[in-house]
């Protein structure tokens, strides 16, 4: 599956490697231009703006995952994505934002026809290795069609010896 990513902190950026190696096409953008280009030569497709990732973006419904802290960044770029994104196309934030704000966001972009799944992650650094553990709520048939991506970051029970 292709996916944007925004927000290409330490796990931003280890999520966006998870899933290339996983098989999946990452469209990436950070607001540090150098971290963008440090993950394009790692093979995602680097984007230079929110518009341009969105504009990379050619499998339908189009995927934006937000991996940024929770506050004013996030609230600007859920809105920005709103903008841009059209019916049917999911926007997915990964960061833990407070839950009302989440069930807000949730509602406004169903009044577009816009999916919006709140994902708490799990996993800081090390969610590279052994995986994210990943809170999801949203749309089911949303959430269904997204599973190939949910269980490239959280493949369950592996051969990693337990802590």
């Amino acid at each position: 599956m292709q996916i944007g990513v925004i927000g290409l902190g330490r796990m931003g950026a280890n999520i966006v490697r998870r899933l290339t190696r996983a098989g999946h096409s990452c469209v990436v953008y950070d607001a540090n231009q150098a971290t963008t280009q440090a993950l394009g030569g790692e093979g995602a497709t680097a984007a230079a703006s929110v518009k341009d990732l969105v504009g990379k973006l050619h499998e339908t419904p189009r995927t934006v995952w937000v991996m940024l802290p929770a506050g004013k960044i996030t609230e600007a770029t859920v809105n920005e994505l709103g903008g841009l994104l059209t019916k049917g196309d999911n926007i997915i934030d990964g960061g833990n934002a407070y839950y009302k704000d989440d069930i807000r966001r949730g509602k406004a972009m169903a009044a577009t026809g816009i999916h919006y799944l709140d994902c708490g992650t799990s996993g800081g650094v090390w969610g590279l290795q052994r995986g994210y553990c990943l809170m999801i709520g949203g749309d089911d048939g949303a959430v269904r069609h997204l599973d190939p991506i949910f269980a490239a970051l959280a493949p369950g029970v592996g051969t990693i010896p337990r802590t």
